[in-house]
């Protein structure tokens, strides 16, 4: 690779660094005596959504403790601003210093002269996250913040807010580290005594979820002129020195080919870029019995071969392709630092696929690891190509307890769900239903999808064994995708989740930013979290 310069290297190191800190300390606006700490840039309190019955705003922990030390009737001053309280709503009062030689002494004297006032809507988990979000974004730029929003007696409520802030935490990988971006320094979540260690250790959990999240964000956001497959590679490589337990190994062209990698290696043919598979392994002391397997698409680069992308727009965000292999990847990191007791293997074809002498064309027949031909009827069909030959590799040869792939597969699944919903095959309905539990308690959202079985006919081939691509005339799309990825599975039990609609949000907007949004990582840390085995006969 070319020289970079000093600016790009200092951003790409900045990849898997900390997230911004949130600190726990007991007690109330009442008797917090810190907050005449000239540090403290501002106090955040929560204000909930008028309830059937009364259209009266609802003040939160904090908001009457405010009212008398500031000697000031906060819920007019909200009223006058027409505050909703909605989940996620924000008024920033800034208060007036007292001129400088002037004998007046305002009752806010030594405190923080910024109060921002956070919808709560009705408290749910869901309502925090978003509050939690807001708050991270209206106090971008400060110092520190002291805020009582989720001292609601429910520690949960902490691990949400804390959620919510880290998760709308701006961009950390950036050339362009603007002014006023960064989060506040430091956040004091203000915590009855008797929960500070619950809530300690739960706000641990939050920052290893929203952790993964921006590690597979940060990873998706680099521009494919420095992501190759090598150095995605070499990063993920370097990222995982700092866990004991897990190692990752890199397979390059000639090993694939020597094991019959025959999707990877056409996708990639066409790049000066080179094809690799990484396998990264997570092996807890004292482990015993077969993976949990993840594999992830790693397509760093997707101009749609020589089956060119059109129009030309919807090429512009192919760096994000591989987010797929970037979110396995974090899910490995993550759920090594939540101590899971299960081992894991992820993975993570990655490939470019370009277009050039060494292309694969439309009419070309690629075999498999696992023998299987495939006539190539559009060289764009490529994601399901490389997860094909890891899909079958996976179940060969390493005889797991269950398969979960991860990609950006088919604009179908974006047009069917819209951004809101990852899409979710499987072929045993307790995975499935423990899937779309993870997504539920980690805010990504999954779909249960049909295997229509009598769309496999639109997948049958003339020459081979099978199409990459069924005629338009079928539809469903997302759907003869994960019919073609159920080939490779045979038994084992399998999710497949097709992440292209929310793995992009065009605004911040709650929880999500504007960009890649490193969706799956965190659903699928909660999914091995809560997974057990033991408890799941029907998997």
């Amino acid at each position: 690779m070319a020289h970079q310069p000093e600016s790009v290297s200092r951003s790409l190191a900045r990849i898997g660094r900390k997230m911004p800190e949130i600190v726990v300390s007991p007690g109330t606006l009442e008797d917090c005596d810190f907050l005449i700490d000239t540090q403290v840039d501002a106090i955040a309190v929560g204000v909930g959504a008028p309830v059937p019955g009364d259209d009266e705003l609802q003040p939160r922990a904090g908001t009457v403790h405010a009212s008398a030390r500031y000697r000031i009737d906060l819920a007019e001053l909200a009223e006058r601003a027409h505050f909703s309280g909605a989940a996620g709503a924000t008024h920033v009062i800034d208060l007036p210093r007292v001129h400088a030689g002037s004998s007046v002494d305002l009752p806010w004297r030594g405190l923080p002269l910024r109060i921002i006032l956070v919808g709560v809507g009705q408290s749910t988990h869901d309502d925090i996250t978003k509050a939690g979000a807001s708050l991270g974004r209206v106090t971008r730029g400060l110092d520190r913040v002291v805020t009582t929003v989720a001292a609601t007696g429910d520690p949960a409520h902490a691990h949400a807010l804390a959620h919510g802030y880290w998760l709308a935490a701006p961009q950390r990988w950036s050339l362009a580290a603007k002014e006023g971006r960064r989060p506040a320094d430091q956040l004091v979540l203000l915590t009855p005594p008797a929960q500070v260690e619950q809530v300690e250790e739960l706000l641990i959990h939050a920052e290893i979820s929203a952790w993964s999240t921006w590690l597979s964000r940060d990873l998706s956001t680099v521009p494919a002129n420095y992501k190759t497959p090598q150095w995605l590679a070499d990063t993920m490589r370097r990222l995982a020195k700092e866990q004991r337990d897990i190692t990752v190994t890199v397979r390059d062209a000639t090993w694939l080919a020597k094991n019959g990698w025959g999707g990877v290696l056409a996708v990639g043919g066409g790049s000066i870029s080179a094809p690799l598979l990484v396998e990264v392994t997570y092996r807890p002391a004292g482990a015993h019995g077969v993976p949990v397997v993840l594999v992830g698409k790693g397509v760093t680069f997707d101009t749609g071969g020589i089956s060119i992308k059109r129009p030309r727009e919807s090429m512009i965000p192919m760096k994000t392709d591989m987010m797929g292999a970037a979110s396995a990847f974090a899910a490995v990191l993550g759920a090594s630092r939540r101590k899971v007791n299960t081992p894991i293997t992820a993975l993570l074809p990655l490939a470019e696929n370009h277009f050039g002498a060494n292309s694969y064309r439309p009419g070309d027949v690629v075999t498999l690891v696992d023998g299987t031909q495939v006539d190539v009827k559009n060289t764009d069909a490529e994601g399901r190509l490389i997860l094909a030959d890891a899909l079958a590799y996976a179940t060969k040869h390493l005889s797991p307890s269950l398969i979960i792939d991860v990609a950006t597969l088919t604009g179908a699944a974006a047009l069917s769900l819209g951004r809101a919903h990852g899409a979710l095959y499987g072929n045993t309905p307790d995975l499935v239903t423990q899937l779309r539990s993870a997504g539920e308690r980690s805010g990504e959202k999954l779909w249960p999808m049909p295997l229509v079985s009598d769309y496999n006919s639109a997948l049958e081939s003339d020459v081979a064994d099978v199409v990459n691509l069924a005629p338009s005339s079928v539809g469903a799309g997302s759907v003869t995708a994960a019919l073609f990825l159920q080939r490779f599975v045979g038994e084992t039990p399998w999710a497949h989740l097709d992440i292209a609609g929310p793995s992009l949000s065009d605004k911040d907007k709650g929880p999500s930013v504007k960009g890649p949004t490193g969706y799956g990582a965190r659903l699928l840390v909660d999914f091995l979290v809560h997974y057990d085995k033991r408890d799941s006969g029907n998997l």
